[in-house]
């Protein structure tokens, strides 16, 4: 059965959306998702449907939505995916904690990096569903701009590397 890893935006963040991992894990559950595991507090969490990723996502926001009130948003990847994604990041000479992956819901528009502003050195590179940004000094401190991030939800690059490694130990158990 695949494994589905979904990405929840702005929750447990600043004291937003706040949702226990435990209660999501149950939630999953209860909406019939098997081998629920979490990861971090963030809105990380691993899981097998047999379900089309459309339907998968339909049927978790509705039930986060019935749950929070409105739901913070679901962003879908693969096992394979969060490989490639791991396995294609720019800047090498990056720390991984700090070269954040930007989660987009559908590829970017072309005109993405039209009106970025990186005044602190930021480096950005698009490639399709998402956007890499190096925060040579760190993301708190950071005064960029850029307008698409709005729709999505960043993990850092050990985060992605860990989901990655996670759904993988699923798949090959």
């Amino acid at each position: 059965m695949p494994v589905h890893i979904a990405l929840l935006r702005a929750v447990n963040v600043g004291g937003t959306g706040t949702l226990p991992m435990a209660e999501l894990k149950a939630l999953c559950e209860e909406i019939g998702f098997t081998d629920v595991k979490t990861y971090i507090q963030s809105g990380n969490v691993l899981f097998r449907s047999e379900e089309n990723e459309r339907t998968v996502r339909t049927r978790l926001e509705e039930a986060l939505a019935r749950r929070m009130g409105q739901s913070p948003g679901v962003i879908l990847r693969s096992r394979q995916d969060l490989q490639e994604i791991a396995d294609a990041a720019p800047f090498p000479n990056a720390k991984p904690n700090y070269l954040l992956v930007a989660f987009l819901p559908e590829p970017a528009p072309a005109d993405v990096l039209d009106k970025l502003v990186a005044p602190g050195g930021e480096e950005v590179h698009v490639a399709g569903r998402e956007i890499y940004i190096h925060y040579p000094d760190g993301s708190g401190r950071s005064k960029l701009k850029l307008p698409a991030l709005k729709l999505a939800t960043t993990r850092n690059l050990n985060t992605v590397r860990k989901l990655a490694e996670m759904a993988r130990e699923m798949e090959e158990g």
